[in-house]
């Protein structure tokens, strides 16, 4: 059995199917948390090793208690599932849209973070990876930033909802800093996955991957309640 214990959700494809390799190849015991269980294990096939399946719909209280259940120790969280519906502006962006995204992106977060919160306070170094978006950026979307064109106002419900996703890894990291749990989020970078799109003009998922690992295996004196890009460089809020 492997010392180390993992959980990604959205694993069975993209960059959180890249996390969960690379962390099995780090020697983790891997969950590939995918809301589809078919194609979860198609990618536990994939990836082989520690890689193990665990059904899980972010925004579905019954399957976020059941998978929590079946897992009994957890070193390492990475909240990678996420949506991004459209492209479109605030002012052509329905109420329902940003609802559905906050859905996945927020509150799927809040729910599966606080659901294993039991089992990553048990580990002796957890950690907590939130996938989140340079879009997410207030000073990149009101400044010169190397990702966007600042100003464009697009993709509103998605950059909103990761700006949001920030504040949370804030709030746990100060919350959670007497359990000696560390919270960061990453910003990816544009990726070739079926995100949105634009991604076929991405680059490889496994390299955002890897910055999601470098945080997942921080040692404890490395940072918290940080945002860093793939690379390792800080992003602004």
């Amino acid at each position: 059995m492997n010392d180390r214990t993992a959980l990604v959700t959205g694993a069975n494809k993209g960059i959180g199917k890249q996390i969960a390799r690379l962390l099995a190849a780090e020697g983790f015991e891997v969950y590939v948390g995918s809301r589809d269980a078919g194609r979860g294990r198609r990618a536990v096939e994939e990836i082989g090793g520690g890689a193990r399946p665990l059904a899980l719909d972010v925004t579905d209280p019954d399957s976020v208690a059941g998978a929590a259940a079946r897992v009994d120790r957890l070193d390492v969280l990475v909240n990678n599932a996420g949506i991004s519906p459209s492209l479109a502006p605030v002012t052509e962006t329905a109420a329902d849209e940003f609802r559905r995204t906050y859905e996945t992106n927020v509150f799927g977060v809040v729910a599966v973070t606080n659901a294993f919160l039991p089992v990553l306070r048990r580990s002796p170094h957890p950690r907590i990876v939130n996938v989140s978006s340079g879009t997410a950026s207030l000073a990149w979307s009101t400044g010169p930033n190397p990702q966007f064109a600042p100003g464009s106002g697009g993709a509103a419900a998605y950059r909103s909802s990761k700006a949001a996703l920030n504040a949370l890894t804030v709030l746990y990291a100060q919350t959670l800093a007497a359990d000696g749990v560390k919270v960061n989020a990453l910003a990816p970078g544009l990726r070739a996955t079926d995100l949105n799109a634009r991604a076929a003009a991405g680059g490889d998922p496994a390299e955002a991957a890897a910055g999601a690992v470098r945080l997942a295996l921080l040692p404890d004196d490395g940072p918290s309640g940080a945002f860093f890009s793939w690379d390792g460089t800080p992003v602004p809020w």
